[in-house]
């Protein structure tokens, strides 16, 4: 099985992942201050909230979302993400894959963690748009298995997949990941737990957008 259309890598230059963990703020909060400052991409990781009450709070995302011109992709909950037509789901490596893709049907966006070249293969035989990789350690996700910038660009020479980077990431580095070969960047803490969310977004935006300008003209 082969992903079924490439996918803007555009689409995945910030990349919010949602969380009710920090400073009282839910999900919604969150994920209105990521569109409030300019994200291309948001994911809603609830794992602390029942299937149907996560099915309810992505259907009002999918309506603040959509016409906000911003992807929004379930985490794990593949169910979830064909019941309320988001753009998509992102998986784990142990979430049969191949299932999911088969789930989500061809038009909707199938991301998959990885943390080797060879996984970054395997989900591209199994249908993914994309892959992500934990680069640096994260209290958000412990059990990740964070790879380092070599490990980032071992995994981004592996594939022709758009490969997000995540994990301990935030403006003040963000160019670093791009600098190894990431198309974009996905945070939690560093806009959840923010001073100012929406003013964090903008700041990853520009420093990922100066840094893929600057990558752009290092290649021309």
């Amino acid at each position: 099985m082969t992903g079924p259309r490439p996918i803007d890598p555009a689409s995945l230059r910030v990349y919010v992942v949602t969380s009710a963990a920090f400073r009282g703020r839910s999900h919604l909060d969150v994920a209105m201050a990521s569109i409030q400052g300019g994200a291309s991409a948001i994911q809603l990781r609830a794992p602390e909230l029942a299937e149907y009450e996560a099915y309810v709070l992505a259907r009002e995302l999918v309506a603040r979302c959509r016409p906000a011109g911003v992807r929004l992709v379930v985490n794990d909950l593949v169910g979830v993400a064909v019941a309320t037509k988001a753009d998509g789901a992102h998986v784990g490596q142990g979430d049969e894959p191949a299932r999911a893709r088969e789930a989500l049907g061809p038009e909707a966006i199938l991301g998959i963690s990885v943390s080797t070249p060879d996984d970054a293969r395997r989900a591209e035989a199994e249908g993914a748009d994309y892959v992500g990789v934990t680069v640096w350690t994260t209290a958000t996700k412990p059990t990740a298995d964070p790879v380092g910038v070599d490990g980032l660009t071992a995994i981004v020479q592996a594939t022709e997949l758009p490969v997000v980077a995540i994990g301990g990431i935030d403006a003040s580095n963000a160019s670093e990941v791009i600098a190894a070969g990431a198309s974009g960047v996905a945070v939690v803490s560093a806009v959840a737990d923010a001073d100012d969310p929406a003013g964090a977004v903008r700041a990853l935006r520009e420093a990922v957008d100066g840094a893929l300008a600057a990558a752009e003209r290092t290649t021309a």
